[in-house]
C-alpha cells in the first residue's frame, strides 16, 4: 500500500513541476505558410524593439483557428488578408467594405491596420509547360479539361471564397479534386501527381517550380489586401507597440515582399534574420537574432516534448486506472466508460484539437502555444483507452479460483484490490501504459499545430521548406524518445511486476 501512495504522489509532482518560464508581454501569431511566419516575425521584433518581451507562435494552422485564439485573447496580434476577413471570418455577413469591416472587427475586440502594401490573392496555377502545350492562359480555360486532377490547400477547399464557389462561378466540370497540404502541392505538381493548385501572389515557389498563373478572367477573387489585426485591449496596455504595428502600414509592396519570401523558401534564410534584416533596413531597428544550432533546436524541442509527454500521460495513469477498475467491479457502468474511451480515440487529432480549444478557453487556460492545455488535454485523453482497457482486462483474466479462495480467507474487498488483483493484472496494466506512452509521444508531435512546440515543429517547418533535414530533425528524436520510454517501461516491469509473473511471461 505504502508503495502505491509513493508512486501516486511522484506522479503527481512530475506533473506539477514546471518546465518553462512565465508568459511574455505579447503573443504574437502566425498561420501554416512562409509569409505570413515571416510578418509574424516582424511584428514580433517590432513589438521587442518597444522594450517588450514578445514570443511567436509559429504555423498555427488555418484562419479560423487563428483568428479564434486572437478572439479568445490567447495572441495579441497576427497579419491577415481583407478577403480572408470578409469571405472567411465574416461569410454572409456583407462586411466587404473596409469600414463596415472594421466595426465588425470591433465587435469581436479586434482593431485593424490600414493595408501593409501588397495584394496576396488566391490564383490558380499549373505547370506552364503543360499549360503552353495545351493553351491555357485563364482560368476558363480550364473547362475544357474535365479530366485535369485538382489539388487545393484543405482550407481552400471549404471556404467561401475557395473551390466550391470557383467551381459554381466558372462552371468548372473537374471531379478529381482533392484537399493536400499546401506545400506538398507544389511537390505533387512538380511530380505531375496534379495539374492545377492554387498558389498566393507573392509566393515564392512559383519561380520556383516554374508554374504558370491562371488570368482570373471572370473577377472571382476579391482582393486580399495583407493588414495587422490585434486586440483592442493591446491600445490600452501597450499603446506604444500598437503604434509600432501601424508603421508597417504601405511599407511593404507586392516587390519586397515577394523578395523576403524569396530569402525564406528558396534561400533558406531562417525568417527571423529575414524580419530582423527587413526591420533594420526599413526602420533602423536592430534586432538580436538568436543563431540557433541543431543541439539547441534539439534541447528546446525535447523539452517541449517532454512537457506535453508528461503533462498528459501521467494525469491519464492515474485516472485510467480508476476507471478500468470500475469498469471491471460494475459491469454496466463498464460498458459506458469502455466505450466512451473508444470514441474518444476514432476523433481525428486536428478535429479534436480545434474542439478543445472553446472549452480550454472558458476554463481560463492556454488554449494555443507552447505548453498549450488544449494540446496536453487532447494527448490525454487520446491516452486512456490502452490504459483503461488493458487494466479491464488484467483484472477481468485473473482465475475465478483466486477470487474465491481471497473471500474464504475472509480478505475484505480493498484488501483483495491492492494484494491480490492489481499485483497480479500488473502486468497487464504497464503494458496498457505502455502502449499509452509511445502513442502519446507520436501524437504530440501534433500539438505543433497549435504552437504548442515539440517535435512537431521542425517537422512542420521541412514541410512547408521541403527540407527533409528539417523533417528528420523532429521525426527521428520522437522515434528515439518513444524506444527510450518503451526500453523504461520494460525494466520497470522488474521492479512492479513480481518476479513469478515475468517468468511466466517469458515462457
Amino acid at each position: 500500500m505504502i508503495r502505491w501512495i509513493v508512486i501516486v504522489v511522484a506522479l503527481l509532482a512530475a506533473i506539477v513541476t514546471p518546465l518553462s518560464c512565465g508568459r511574455p508581454d505579447l503573443r504574437i501569431a502566425s498561420k501554416a505558410f512562409t509569409e505570413s511566419v515571416v510578418l509574424g516575425e516582424i511584428l514580433a521584433g517590432l513589438a521587442r524593439s518597444e522594450g517588450r518581451t514578445a514570443i511567436h507562435f509559429q504555423q498555427l494552422g488555418g484562419t479560423k483557428l487563428v483568428y479564434t485564439a486572437l478572439q479568445n485573447g490567447d495572441v495579441d496580434a497576427y497579419v491577415d488578408y481583407t478577403g480572408t476577413i470578409a469571405e472567411e471570418i465574416f461569410a454572409g455577413e456583407n462586411v466587404g467594405d473596409e469600414q463596415a469591416m472594421r466595426e465588425r472587427l470591433r465587435r469581436d475586440g479586434i482593431l485593424v491596420s490600414r493595408a501593409l502594401g501588397f495584394n496576396n490573392r488566391y490564383e490558380m496555377g499549373m505547370k506552364r509547360e503543360q499549360a503552353e502545350k495545351l493553351g491555357i492562359e485563364k482560368i476558363s480555360d480550364l473547362t475544357r479539361h474535365p479530366g485535369f486532377r485538382f489539388g487545393f490547400s484543405n482550407e481552400f477547399m471549404d471556404r467561401q471564397d475557395g473551390w466550391k464557389s470557383l467551381r459554381r462561378h466558372y462552371g468548372l466540370p473537374q471531379t478529381r479534386v482533392r484537399g493536400v497540404e499546401h506545400a506538398v502541392a507544389y511537390e505533387q505538381l512538380d511530380d505531375g501527381a496534379i495539374d492545377v493548385m492554387d498558389v498566393y501572389t507573392t509566393d515564392a515557389k512559383i519561380k520556383r517550380y516554374d508554374i504558370k498563373v491562371l488570368e482570373d478572367d471572370r473577377k472571382f477573387f476579391p482582393r486580399y489586401d495583407a493588414v495587422v489585426l490585434y486586440r483592442t485591449d493591446l491600445e490600452e496596455r501597450y499603446p506604444d507597440v500598437a503604434a509600432a504595428f501601424r508603421k508597417l502600414e504601405d511599407r511593404i509592396d507586392r516587390s519586397r515582399m515577394l523578395a523576403l519570401n524569396v530569402r525564406a523558401t528558396i534561400d533558406h534564410v531562417p525568417e527571423s534574420k529575414v524580419a530582423a534584416d527587413f526591420l533594420k533596413k526599413e526602420f533602423g531597428i536592430e534586432s538580436q537574432v538568436a543563431e540557433e544550432t541543431f543541439w539547441t533546436r534539439l534541447k528546446k524541442h525535447t523539452l517541449e516534448h517532454v512537457d506535453l509527454v508528461r503533462k498528459s500521460l501521467l494525469p491519464a495513469i492515474l485516472l485510467a486506472i480508476p476507471l478500468g477498475i470500475l469498469a471491471m467491479k460494475r459491469r454496466r457502468v463498464g460498458q459506458v466508460v469502455l466505450a466512451t474511451v473508444a470514441i474518444v480515440q476514432t476523433i481525428p487529432a486536428l478535429a479534436l484539437l480545434v474542439f478543445l480549444m472553446a472549452p480550454v478557453h472558458a476554463l481560463g487556460l492556454g488554449s494555443v502555444g507552447q505548453g498549450s492545455m488544449t494540446a496536453v488535454l487532447a494527448l490525454f485523453l487520446y491516452s486512456l483507452l490502452p490504459i483503461v482497457r488493458n487494466t479491464f482486462t488484467g483484472l477481468n483474466e485473473i482465475p475465478t479460483g483466486v477470487h474465491e479462495s481471497a473471500v474464504a480467507l475472509g480478505m475484505p474487498p480493498t484488501a483483495r484490490l491492492w494484494r491480490i488483483e492489481l499485483p497480479l493484472a500488473s502486468r497487464t496494466i504497464l503494458a496498457g501504459i505502455k502502449t499509452a506512452a509511445v502513442v502519446n509521444v507520436g501524437f504530440a508531435t501534433l500539438g505543433a499545430l497549435i504552437g504548442a512546440g515539440g517535435y512537431g515543429q521542425p517537422i512542420l517547418t521541412g514541410i512547408r521548406l521541403n527540407n527533409t533535414a528539417l523533417i528528420l530533425e523532429g521525426a527521428v528524436p520522437a522515434a528515439v524518445m518513444a524506444l527510450l520510454i518503451q526500453w523504461s517501461f520494460d525494466l520497470a516491469e522488474r521492479v512492479f511486476v513480481s518476479k513469478g509473473l515475468r517468468l511466466e511471461s517469458e515462457l
